[in-house]
């Protein structure tokens, strides 16, 4: 069994920056800074979902999806879906559609804001429990700068997962790799 633990650098060739790069987007990305500045805050979901909604899904996407590799993403794109991703588990949920943007800042897991519970992370720590002595948790573009980032690999290797780590050219790197874990199964 493979899957994919997929963050911010999977996204970059479809245009998307990390937030490591903007560090003023994640910085306002706090339920504290939606609840004191709401009009800023909705300003800045309106500038990410318009990045976003330019984006399309990159080979990377479309190799998870080709495989039909379960993914567990960071990611509040939605290019996997996009892509054809039929499991995905967004651990921090997704954007706010259009017309929600008007009151962004009272919803929760559009997205789960810093500060916020994220409902689906016990959802990913369960599907990586279910991983097996030579199995593969494939990690693309995904830091170890959240706990949960760190925990799921923790959880894999526990469970006898090989850690397989694409943190650049994920665009190109992804495919091969999963032609090389598919043609030794």
């Amino acid at each position: 069994m493979i899957v994919a633990f997929t963050g911010a650098g999977i996204s970059k060739a479809s245009g998307i920056q990390t937030f490591m790069e903007t560090p003023e987007v994640r910085d306002q990305l706090y339920r504290s800074f939606a609840l004191n500045h709401p009009d800023q805050y909705k300003e800045t979901v309106r500038g990410l979902v318009d990045v976003i909604s330019k984006a399309k899904p990159n080979d990377a996407h479309r190799a998870l999806a080709d495989y039909n590799i379960p993914v567990i993403t960071m990611n509040i794109d939605r290019l996997h879906e996009q892509a054809g991703s039929e499991t995905v588990i967004a651990l921090h949920g997704v954007l706010p559609e259009m017309e929600e943007l008007e009151y962004a800042d009272q919803l929760f897991n559009k997205p789960v804001l810093y500060g916020d519970p994220a409902p689906n992370y016990q959802k990913a720590i369960n599907r990586i429990l279910k991983m097996e002595t030579g199995d593969t948790l494939l990690v693309i573009g995904a830091s170890r700068y959240t706990q949960i980032a760190v925990q799921l690999r923790e959880i894999a290797y526990s469970k006898g997962a090989r850690i397989v780590e694409v943190q650049e050219n994920a665009e190109v790197e992804v495919r091969k790799i999963l032609e090389k874990i598919m043609n030794k199964s």
